[in-house]
Formats: structure tokens, sequence, C-alpha cells
């Protein structure tokens, strides 16, 4: 199983794995012990030094809570291990297993000390702290690929922003923003150790390093034979109990700094710096995020804080839209003639609903065509065309942040194959099957081709038969919207007490706001079930690899989810009003229910609701979930700790109680993110304040998700990443949507193309050309023409005609009720004006892409310039080492081989 190169083979667990049998390469760290030292039982402290001092003369009492090291107060605790010792029919088969498990990882080089229940706050816990020794770092830190310094960087310092001393309120103090030295870096090698900068072999790999080595060991470490499979890992020992749980210990506790002047104390400084709300001004300390929690979290927080960034302009722009339809509200001619007595007063509308509804004036819908002004208005089109450009110069210069990230952050080099293409344990547990490798030529498993798609074609019809189950449940609420519009219609007419709000609470945006909020109860009842069926559907497909797994589980989520949040803004923006027929010829659904109808205002006012409710919704929804559920299940799971000594509290029991982050966790924040960022692209020509609600929001959850993690979670173990994955495939979708869907809102659901046409083409008042265009919008019919099914059951004041929202000729017309040319004329600009702004826009956005290069060109010839020194230093490094060998007389160091490798050296200098 060897993917990573001749490396991997001397890995112990890879030998195991590979091997006939499991146990007998594990002993290249250590000697076989007797069968009583390889007892790891509940009662058992298990150590694997002379050194230690044994359980008699270190009392736990004397030790800080806070200590992150084995009681010889010497080896750092890089992982701890948990289980309770439940006396049931699985306690043989789980205490079998832990002392196998256990006892291969000694075997394997690490270092276990088990804490007895006695000594644990409930009396109930055991827990086993894991330490790795320099041995074992060196040799997975050689197969993880890991860089580490070899000199500091000698390259000079960009040149100083001029905007600093203005900037300067908002910067972190330089010792938080670069808590150690820029070094030039190079992959780690056993061989080559004098070349490295180790002054301290316990503080040479970085905490998260060693995590990551430790959890890179558990995953893959074996623990026997059941039901003739092999079977190992820390996670199928989590699931099946024998473990309860597995993690990495904070440094110290989050308000105060450790008491051991060894410890760093970074979990404190980044709650001070960065977790707190009211530093919310504050730049983020990247470099110390990414050192603690490991380069895959540190780039989520440099991308959130970058997307907050660019919203800053967004809001903006879009606040200035909203205040110029603000302050023009009293010119809108439009809702002016609407509120006229003499024009919207003398209107007569057609009933909206059939026989129960009445007759009713235009100028009823007063108040609600003021508002729908605010957001449809010829800002309306500047914004959209806007925000095409802004999706664009965002994703660009993300690509340049992030290429400035992977410089910084010695990514570089790194390849996802280093990382996230080594076979997933449960892959490598579940495949019985094995074939050659014919790049390794080494034997390897493989699910066959059969069961692949088996396996697809049952997750395929699982996430199709959910995304049907959304339309059904959006059909349900459109069902709703149609069957309650008569009665709120009816109630606002007779009650007395809603009369004061009438001319504001329309029964139309009664409708849509109750069925928002019904729509966003169903969206996040349906989000918690398919969640975990999401889950299960990506496990049951076994997917190869780490990334495979991502990839694919995140296609499942993020397609639910677009259909799940979009599918009723979609419905509103373009299918609500464009299918209702006319008067004596409604359009039925399951020719039951009269579908709707647009206020006369339009339709953009009832999208605009519907976006803020399940927008605002969300993040206030999310918002909870992220913050108040973990500390409400913390504050629960340490009530009776809090009533202890705190020197009886440990590091380790103390982060027991908290949350587990999961390997998920990360997957959820990018794609609430991601969703929030289609609810400003998708549909901001209808709601120009949603950047300044998502700007917010981002303040917020900055806060509340370094807060939680800092916290109210365990810590994560650390993961390589240098860049946010199928991530920016899917933002770079929803750019290029945005500018279809905005171009379709401002042609068919705003009024701004008619209203163009009425002033261009029909307007037959030269000093107010607006005027008459609200009589031009209503087409008349005679009410003698209703059939028995639509005729309202009352007319009290013998109405003759009543008018309606379309383009069609009069009852006395050779064509009566047919679309008018105006119709035509109205529909070609539309579908002009698509073409139009849609070509303009990708225009601009690829002229815009093709401008910004992806990678800076300073970064470029820092990363050029670090090459060429890395390779200088590697060389003469080797160049040292043969002249030793030549002047110890090495016979293998011959002169030719000398000469070649000073070649090499002028060969590179010339490169």
């Amino acid at each position: 199983m060897n993917r990573l190169g001749k490396k991997a083979n001397e890995t112990l667990i890879e030998m195991a794995l590979s091997a006939d049998d499991d146990i007998a390469i594990l002993t290249k760290f250590k000697p076989s012990q007797s069968e009583g030292e390889e007892c790891n039982g509940p009662e058992t402290i298990s150590t694997s030094g002379s050194e230690i001092p044994s359980s008699s003369e270190i009392d736990k009492r004397h030790q800080s809570k806070d200590s992150i090291f084995f009681r010889d107060g010497v080896r750092r605790i890089d992982f701890v291990l948990s289980y309770v010792d439940d006396l049931n029919k699985e306690w043989e088969k789980k205490l079998e297993r832990r002392k196998e498990f256990e006892s291969n990882l000694q075997k394997a080089g690490l270092e276990l000390e088990t804490e007895d229940k006695k000594e644990s706050e409930d009396g109930k816990i055991f827990f086993v702290k894991i330490h790795a020794p320099w041995e074992v770092l060196i040799t997975y830190a050689e197969v993880l690929n890991i860089k580490v310094p070899i000199r500091e960087n000698d390259i000079p310092p960009m040149v100083e922003n001029p905007l600093d001393c203005v900037l300067f309120p908002f910067r972190l103090p330089e010792k938080v923003m670069h808590p150690e030295p820029d070094y030039f870096t190079a992959p780690f090698s056993k061989d080559k150790q004098e070349l490295y900068l180790i002054n301290d072999e316990s503080t040479f790999f970085s905490p998260s390093m060693r995590n990551r080595i430790v959890n890179y060991i558990l995953t893959r470490c074996p623990y026997g034979t059941e039901e003739g499979k092999k079977k190992f890992g820390i996670k199928r020992l989590l699931n099946n109990g024998t473990y309860t749980a597995a993690y990495p210990l904070h440094d110290c506790q989050y308000w105060k700094k450790a008491s051991d002047p060894n410890c760093d104390s970074e979990r404190y400084t980044l709650y001070m710096e960065w977790a707190r709300f009211l530093r919310f001004y504050k730049e983020q300390p990247l470099d110390l995020i990414r050192k603690y929690y490991g380069e895959k979290i540190g780039i989520y927080f440099a991308w959130l804080g970058f997307y907050t960034e660019m919203l800053f302009l967004a809001a903006v722009v879009g606040l200035i839209c909203f205040l110029y339809g603000l302050f023009t509200m009293d010119e809108n001619m439009s809702s002016k003639e609407i509120c006229d007595p003499a024009i919207g007063g003398e209107i007569i509308m057609c009933p909206l609903c059939d026989r129960d509804c009445e007759y009713w004036r235009l100028n009823t819908t007063c108040e609600s065509s003021q508002y729908s002004h605010l957001f449809d208005n010829v800002a309306t089109l500047f914004f959209a065309i806007f925000m095409g450009i802004w999706v664009t110069l965002f994703l660009e210069f993300w690509k340049r942040r992030q290429a400035r990230l992977k410089y910084e952050w010695d990514l570089v080099d790194f390849e996802e194959e280093q990382q996230q293409l080594q076979l997933r344990p449960e892959y490598e547990a579940k495949c019985t099957q094995k074939k050659r490798n014919p790049v390794t030529q080494e034997m390897e498993p493989y699910l066959p081709l059969t069961s692949q798609a088996v396996r697809f074609c049952i997750s395929g019809a699982t996430v199709l038969f959910w995304v049907s189950l959304i339309i059904a449940s959006m059909i349900a609420v459109i069902v709703y919207r149609l069957a309650v519009y008569a009665a709120f219609a009816s109630l606002m007419e007779n009650t007395q007490t809603l009369q004061p709000i009438s001319g504001l609470l329309t029964p139309q945006l009664a409708t849509s706001v109750t069925a928002s909020c019904l729509n966003f109860v169903i969206i996040m009842i349906l989000n918690f079930f398919y969640e975990r069926i999401a889950i299960w559907i990506t496990d049951m497909e076994i997917p190869r690899t780490h990334m495979e797994y991502e990839n694919r589980l995140t296609m499942k989520m993020f397609l639910f989810q677009f259909v799940n949040y979009y599918s009723s803004c979609f419905y509103v923006a373009f299918f609500k009003g464009k299918f209702v027929g006319y008067p004596g010829a409604y359009t039925y659904m399951f020719n039951r229910w009269r579908n709707e109808e647009c206020d006369p205002a339009g339709c953009l006012i009832e999208l605009t609701t519907q976006l803020t409710i399940v927008m605002a919704g969300k993040q206030i929804w999310g918002n909870i979930q992220e913050a108040i559920v973990p500390w409400i299940c913390n504050w629960w799971g340490r009530r009776k700790a809090r009533n202890n000594p705190e020197n009886l509290y440990s590091r380790w029991e103390q982060d027991h109680d908290l949350q587990t982050f999961g390997a998920l966790g990360l997957f959820y924040e990018y794609l609430e993110m991601v969703i929030q960022f289609g609810f400003i692209t998708l549909f901001v020509a209808s709601f120009p304040l949603a950047p300044l609600l998502a700007l917010m929001n981002n303040i917020l959850e900055i806060r509340v998700d370094s807060w939680k993690l800092t916290t109210q979670y365990r810590r994560p173990v650390a993961a390589k990443a240098h860049s946010i994955g199928v991530w920016q495939e899917i933002l770079n979708g929803m750019a290029i949507l945005s500018v279809v869907t905005n171009a379709f809102i401002v042609a068919f659901t705003s009024d701004m193309i008619p209203r163009l046409v009425y002033y261009y083409a029909y307007s037959e008042n030269e000093d107010s050309p607006m005027s008459g265009y609200i009589n031009n919008s209503l087409s008349v019919f005679l009410i003698s023409d209703f059939p028995e099914r639509n005729e309202p059951n009352e007319n009290p004041e013998n109405f003759v005609v009543c008018r309606y929202r379309d383009y069609r000729y009069p009852p006395e017309h050779e064509r009566k009720y047919l679309h008018s040319m105006q119709f035509w004329h109205i529909l070609a600009a539309k579908l002009a004006f698509i073409i139009i702004m849609e070509h303009v826009v990708f225009i601009v956005k690829f002229f815009v892409a093709w401008m910004i290069p992806d990678v800076p060109a300073d970064v470029k010839a820092k990363i050029k310039r670090e090459k060429y020194l890395t390779q200088k230093i590697l060389h003469e490094y080797e160049l040292e080492k043969l002249k030793e060998r030549l002047c110890q007389g090495d016979k293998r160091a011959t002169e030719k081989e000398f000469i070649a490798t000073e070649g090499r050296m002028e060969l590179s200098r010339a490169m």
C-alpha cells in the first residue's frame, strides 16, 4: 500500500497492514514485551520508559490541572483516549480489543499512560494518554512529507503599506500575528537531521504536527481479526463503543494562561485576541490559527475573513441603491397614480379568487406599491450588473490571497496525493478483494465495478427521492398559498380590528409572509433528516480516498440544499403570476386551485419578503445552533465538576467534557456560507440590502465560530489543505448562474422593462412621460362575461367592468381578451434585455478575470527565490557530507561523485 513512494515502506502501521501477521513487523522501535508488561487493563498504568515514576511517587493532587504532560512532567501528551469500563455482555470483547490495540500502539513506538477511573471526576472514565517519542515523530514526518525549517528567511519583507497608519486600530500585536519567525523549509528526512534547525527535540515539531502524526497512526493501527476480517483504526473502535472519545489536548484553559512556563498558552491568546466579540473590528491572527488548529481550519477562516471584507463594498453599494429608492419614493409616478383617489380609487379590480372574493379598488394597495419602489427602481438594474462584476472580483482576488497563503504556509509544493489520496481506512477494511496498483506494483484493495454500480444506483435514487420530496413540499406550500388567500381576503374585509392596517397588510402580503414562514420550517425539518441520509449513502458508496468522500458528500449536500433553500425563491421570481390566465379563463392547479396573481405593483416585493425571511431565519437559526446549543451541552456536562477543586479536574477531563468538532465540522461551516453566498448573488436584484445583512451576519459568524472552536469544542486534529477545495468550483458555478437569474429577475419579475417600453413607445404626455402607465398596464374585462365558476357572489355597486394586470385587447375589440401588440413588444424587449445584459456582464467578468493574475508577481518571485535557496542549501549540505567522507577515507565517496555534486550545484545556480 505504497502511495507515498518508498518512504512509506518504513512506516510501521503500513507494513503491518500489508503483512499476514498484524503484529510481527510492529517491533522496529521497541523490543517485544512480556505477557505481564503487555497487559493494559482498566486498573493498569501502562508506560514505556524506565524513567517514569510510579503512581505512588506522584499524587494527582500535586499535578497542575492544566498539565499537558505525563506524570514525569517531561513527555508531552499528544493524544488522549477515553473509555468506560461498563460490565455488560460486550465487556470482555471490548477489553480484548483495547488490550490488542494499545499493545500494537506501544509496539509502533508510542508511549501510553493510563489514568484509573478512581482518579477521574465522575469515577467512571479511564483516560489513556499517548506520547509520540522523537523516533516515531521523525519516521512519520518523513512519511507525511512534513516541511521543517532549515534556515531563517532572508528575503526582505514587503514594502510598508502607506495606509498602515490608518489601519493601525484594526491591527493586532506583531507577536500575535506572527508567532514564530519565517523560515526556509524542506521536507523532513531522517538521513539529514543535521540540516534542520533542531534546537530542542521536544519542541521541534509543533503540537498540531504531533497530533496529526499520532492520529495518522491511530487510524491505521490494527486491533485484531473479527469474522475473518482484519480490523483496525480508532474510528471503528469509537463506533463500536470500545473507546468513547479520542482527541488531542488544548494547551491551557481559554480564560487564563497555563501555570507551566513551557506552555505557550496559545488557546488563551486566541481567545483574548480573536474569539471575543469585542474584537470584531480587529484582523484575524491567521498564522496563529494555522499553527494551533492546522492549515485546513486556517484556510477556512482566511476565506471567511476575505469574503466578509469584500462584502463591505457590496453592502455599501446596496445601501446606496436602497437609499435611492427611499428618497425617490415620493417621485414614483406609478405609486402616485395608484394612491390617487381620482385614479387608483376609481379603478375597480377583478376579484382575486373565485366566488368568495369581491371587487376591490386599486388604491387599497397604495402602501405596498410605495414600498415596492424601494427595490424596484432604476438602481436595481445598476446593482444587478455591479454584483455580477463584484462576484468576479471576489473570486479572482481570493485566488491571489490563497496563493499568498500557500507561500507563507509552506503549501506551494503540497499535493493532494500526499495527504488526501491515501486510501481511507474504511475503504481498506470493507474491500476484501485486491489488485495490483500499476504505479506502485503493490497489491491494493479495490471495489468491484458491479458493486460500485449498485451502490451508485441506490445513492442516486435516494438523492432523487429527497429532491422530489422538496419539490412536493414546495407544491404543498403553493397549494397553501392558493387555499388560504381567499380566507385572508375575507378575514381582512370583514374584521374591523384589521381595517387600520389593511392598506399595509394586504391579503397578498399576509399570504406571502405566512407561506414564507411555513416554507422555512419545512426547510429546516428536511435539512435535519437529509444531513443524516447524505452521510449514510456516502458511507455506503465506500469512497476510495478522503478527497473523494468529501467531494461526494459536498455535491450531495449542496444539491439538496440548493433545491431546498432556493426553490421557493425561484417559484416567486419566475413562476408566480406568469401563468394566471385572465378573468373567465383562469389557470388552475390540479383543476381546483386558481393560480396566484402578483400585486398590481409587481411580484418583486413578494420575492423580497421571501428572501428576507428565509435568509434571515437561516442565519439566526444557524447562530443558535452553533453557539447556544454547544454552550448548553457543555454547561450540563460540567455541572458536577464546578463543585470540585480545580486541582482534581485535569486538562484531559476538561477537554473530554467539551463537544466534538467532528470530521465534518468544517464542511457545515462552508456549506452555510456558500448557501448565504447564493442568497446575495442569485436574487440580489430583488433585495439590495442582502449583502448588508450578510455582512452583519458574517462579522458575528467569525467571532461565533472562533468562540465555539476555542471554548466549546475539543481541539480538532490538525489537517493540511492548500485551498477551499471543491467549494471553489461551486462558487464559480453560482457566480455564472447569478448573472442569468438576476437578468431574468430584472426582466420578468420587476416592472422595469414594461415601464421603459411605455416610456419610449406608448407615452402620450411629453411633460410627464410616465403618467397613465398604471391605466395602460391594466386590461379591461366585461363582468357579464364571467362564467358561473368565477363570478363573485355579490356585486353591490353593480360594476360593469373590472381591470386585471395584463396586456390584452378590450371586450369591444374583434380579438377581445387576446394578447395585444404591446404584450409582444414588452416580451421582445425583455428577451433582448436578457441577452444584452448577460453578454455585457459576461464580457466584463471574463475580461476582469483575464486581467487579474491568479498569483501575485511578488509571490511568484519569492517562490522561485525560496526554491533556489533551498536547493542550494541542500546541495551544499550534500557536498559537505561528501567532503567528510573523503577526508575519512570512505572508498565509496569517489572523486567523480564529488565533481558530479559540484556540477549539480552549478547547474542549479544557472537555472
